[in-house]
């Protein structure tokens, strides 16, 4: 029966095995543990604390963010409204020049007008007195003029 001894043999060097190896597996489960509450628990504890301040300061940041395009739409929104009163009010104020560009052009005609009527008139005073003149004078030219041939036709010499 000697094939059954190296099975005991075996099976005793494994039970001894085992046997020494719990002090070392209690001592591995206690490190595990401790590692456990000592570094994995405070790590990760920190890393959610991390991870929380990082994400609300991402929330936060995006935000601001919304906030300052917010802002920046209401800024460009009163730019837009600003410019258009500013072409408002160079459209009436270019539409006030040229109206009284054309009141002072009007005025400047109606002007030029009532000389251009005052030197017609004049024109036509001078007109009729040099025509009175002529037909005054007409009369006493006539009668010069035919005592002057009349004396000749007469036969006398002058």
């Amino acid at each position: 029966m000697q094939a059954p001894q190296p099975q005991e043999g075996l099976l005793q060097h494994v039970g001894d095995f085992l046997l020494g190896s719990i002090p070392t597996s209690l001592l591995f489960m206690v490190l595990v543990a401790a590692y456990q509450f000592l570094v994995q628990r405070p790590l990760s504890a920190t890393l959610r604390q991390r991870r929380a301040l990082t994400e609300g300061a991402l929330e936060e940041a995006q935000k601001t963010i919304a906030r300052a395009e917010e802002l920046a739409a209401e800024h460009e929104a009163q730019l837009r409204q600003a410019r258009a009163e500013i072409y408002k009010m160079r459209e009436q104020r270019l539409k006030q020049w040229n109206a009284e560009r054309d009141a002072a052009l009007e005025a400047a005609r109606k002007a030029a007008g009532q000389r251009v009527s005052q030197a017609k008139a004049g024109i036509e005073a001078e007109a009729a007195s040099a025509r009175q003149a002529i037909q005054a004078s007409a009369g006493d030219l006539a009668s010069r003029a035919v005592r002057a041939v009349l004396p000749l036709a007469a036969g006398g010499s002058h």
